[in-house]
Formats: structure tokens, C-alpha cells, sequence
């Protein structure tokens, strides 16, 4: 059985295409949602989900006092630095953080590593 949240997904996706919310087009679209093969879930995905919602209020507060920072106080200086993806991460969550990483005004995401790695541009004032 698929999870809830998926459901929601799927069901959401087709009503958005479908722009109908008539009987019949609900039926359709709730039979081909539970229809559709889903993935495996894992046990902790969606106490994962949850800690990366918080993680994205936190971004969007890091983003504007990074933005302050750069206006008051230029960065001069950059780098390239490899960041170890955390454990045990789905597709998903990896997006999620490369969007989380790219989001704040400092950094961005070059390129993520098929071994577990972001390669991470960021700014930064030369005595930081």
C-alpha cells in the first residue's frame, strides 16, 4: 500500500492536470493513484520529512541574515568544499538539501556525487 502522503501527491497532481473535481473524475483519479506502483517506503522517511521542514524554516531565516551580511559587510573571498550527504538520505530529501544548500545567498550546489558528496560554492569574508 502506498503511504498517505503520496497519495495526497498523486491525487493533488491530478487534480491540478484535470481541473475537475467531479464525481467521476475523483473516482478516476483515486483508482489510477492506488494503481500506480510505488516505492518501497522506509520506516523513518517521514520523521526525516518532517525534521527537513524545520530545516527549511531555518533557511529561509539564514537566508535573509546572510543577505544582511552581504550588503552591510562584503564577501571577497570564495571556495569549493566537498559536504559528506547525510546518512541514509531518498532522492527526495537529497534534492531537498541541495535546495536548502543553494537557497541561502552564501552558497550553491555545483555538483552532487554519486558517492555521498556536494561539491558546495560558497562566499565567505576573508577573516571567517
Amino acid at each position: 500500500m502506498i503511504g498517505y502522503l503520496n497519495l495526497i501527491l498523486r491525487l493533488a497532481i491530478w487534480f491540478l492536470l484535470t481541473a475537475n473535481l467531479s464525481v467521476a473524475n475523483i473516482i478516476i483519479g483515486v483508482s489510477i493513484a492506488l494503481l500506480l506502483p510505488g516505492r518501497p517506503k522506509t520506516p523513518g522517511a517521514l520523521k526525516d520529512w518532517l525534521r527537513a521542514l524545520g530545516e527549511v524554516i531555518v533557511a529561509i531565516v539564514q537566508a535573509y541574515v546572510e543577505a544582511l551580511e552581504i550588503i552591510i559587510r562584503p564577501h571577497n573571498h570564495e571556495d569549493v568544499v566537498m559536504e559528506r550527504v547525510k546518512p541514509q538520505r531518498t532522492p527526495g530529501l537529497i534534492f531537498l538539501d541541495i535546495f536548502l544548500i543553494t537557497f541561502t545567498p552564501k552558497t550553491i550546489v555545483l555538483k552532487y556525487h554519486e558517492d555521498g558528496w556536494y561539491e558546495v560554492h560558497r562566499v565567505r569574508r576573508r577573516n571567517d
